[in-house]
């Protein structure tokens, strides 16, 4: 059957009944997500505007109040480093630098026979080092512990203080010379090589010892000062016009414990001393083995 050329044909489409055209319900659904976020947007503004606002006090009260508790998390933290972290490191290198000492040096680790010659003469006194932070010698305290033993370093400077252990004032003499031998060391942080300076009492043994040889001092008393007290370091300590005829051992650390204040000295004189070629003395022996061995 043909049909009329004026016949327009309709092109109906038949939806079921709930069908929703899909153009339609996508605009719709659009329009209504639009609709959502202006009015979550209409919610905050409302909501910040009721929010009450902080004046210039508060804000700089709260500004304040994170900067302190920054600046004692800092402190914090450096108290751990100061006495804690400084002795670990300076521990392993005054370790590192006695056992080296140790194992260069020549002679025997076993003390004399009992029956062995005791009078050796005058002592022997070493040159002084030519260069600052070179260990010359290890210092055995048994009153600080019976495995006490520090390094001797040339110098008082931060570098052989904060690392290396005990230094020595280079205007005083060498171990075992007429006059004074004077050392300093920490007493709370890097090492705290002099911390137990306080416990020694009178008749207390402090060993030196070198490459020639065993030195042994007896402590006699400590002396609290002004850090510019500089005349601890004579010949003859607090002496300035008295000629040197004995062989002083002079201590020197830092007092309070946990301050800075004034100075702890404690003064010993030399007892004896023997050479390296007998062995050291039995009180320090097993002590001297077992640097010699690293241990």
């Amino acid at each position: 059957m043909t049909l009329p050329l004026n016949f327009s044909q309709e092109t109906r489409v038949v939806r079921s009944p709930g069908h929703v055209d899909s153009a339609v319900g996508v605009d719709e659904l659009i329009s209504d997500n639009e609709n959502v976020r202006h009015q979550r947007r209409r919610a905050a503004r409302r909501q910040r505007a009721q929010r009450p606002k902080q004046g210039f006090f508060r804000t700089l009260v709260q500004i304040i109040g994170e900067l302190l508790i920054t600046c004692g998390i800092i402190l914090l933290l450096f108290v751990v480093w100061e006495l804690w972290w400084t002795n670990i490191e300076a521990n392993t290198a005054q370790q590192a630098a006695v056992s080296q000492f140790a194992q260069e040096f020549q002679g025997p680790v076993t003390p004399p026979a009992p029956a062995a010659p005791t009078d050796f003469g005058p002592p022997k006194v070493m040159d002084a080092p030519e260069l600052p932070s070179t260990v010359f010698g290890i210092a055995y305290v048994p009153r600080f512990g019976e495995n006490y033993s520090r390094p001797l370093v040339e110098g008082v400077g931060q570098a052989q203080l904060d690392t290396l252990g005990l230094g020595r004032y280079d205007s005083s003499t060498m171990p075992g010379g007429v006059g004074n031998f004077a050392v300093a060391g920490h007493r709370q942080t890097h090492g705290a090589v002099l911390d137990a300076i306080h416990t020694l009492v009178p008749g207390d043994k402090i060993y030196i010892q070198t490459k020639d040889g065993y030195y042994t001092y007896v402590f006699r008393n400590n002396q609290i000062v002004m850090p510019s007290r500089g005349d601890v370091l004579l010949p003859v300590p607090t002496q300035p016009d008295a000629k040197a005829t004995e062989r002083f051992l002079t201590m020197t650390s830092c007092n309070p414990r946990f301050g800075a204040e004034e100075r702890i000295i404690a003064y010993s004189i030399l007892e004896s001393w023997q050479p390296a070629s007998v062995g050291p003395p039995a009180a320090i022996a097993a002590q001297v083995a077992a640097n010699q061995k690293g241990q």
